[in-house]
């Protein structure tokens, strides 16, 4: 064997490997790259119900961000709306950007949009109805909530339903938006 042919031999040896290792890598990202707390928010894609037009994490570039995966068949999501909207009443007008995706595949916009209007929705709700955010955030189910800070990274992960209303959900947006942390509030008894 000459010196080329084994040179050769060799530049086919680092290929085969070099393409098992990114085969590897592309099957296993979610081991290897885990979307979780500290690190960089995936970027996602969803349709603004009613409109011919797409929203991206971009589009929230510096804000804080409380993005909310659910479908209107959770019942978890129905009881945990509730409390979004709530944090939201308070914290909306200050900077907080509440944006739920949902990933209904049967359910049309009108019916998601009036499954909003039902609840009493102010925040913004998207559509992704071929479940990419799943992927590209690793949900496990709905709903799932991750909060993002203004520089990109995700601060908190939530699997399943939270009141997003409780004192420490509050004071960490306030802390994000930069606000005062929101006093306790004083039961009857400490009066």
């Amino acid at each position: 064997m000459t010196v080329r042919q084994q040179w050769a031999v060799v530049g086919a040896v680092i290929a085969v490997i070099g393409i098992g290792l990114l085969t590897a890598m592309h099957f296993m990202r979610g081991q290897l790259f885990p979307v979780d707390v500290g690190a960089k928010a995936p970027e996602f894609r969803a349709k603004v119900l009613g409109q011919n037009t797409f929203k991206t994490l971009d589009n929230y570039k510096g804000k804080v961000v409380l993005l909310n995966v659910w479908a209107t068949w959770c019942e978890p999501c129905q009881r945990e709306i509730p409390s979004l909207e709530k944090l939201y009443s308070e914290y909306g007008d200050k900077g907080l950007n509440l944006v739920a995706v949902s990933i209904d595949r049967e359910a049309s916009e009108d019916s998601i949009r009036a499954f909003a209007n039902r609840y009493g929705v102010t925040f913004e709700v998207l559509h992704d109805q071929a479940d990419a955010i799943g992927t590209q955030y690793q949900t496990t189910g709905v709903p799932e909530t991750f909060v993002i800070g203004p520089e990109g990274t995700i601060r908190r992960k939530v699997v399943g339903q939270i009141d997003w209303d409780s004192q420490g959900n509050r004071a960490l947006i306030a802390q994000l938006l930069g606000l005062q942390t929101p006093r306790p509030v004083a039961d009857a008894g400490d009066r």
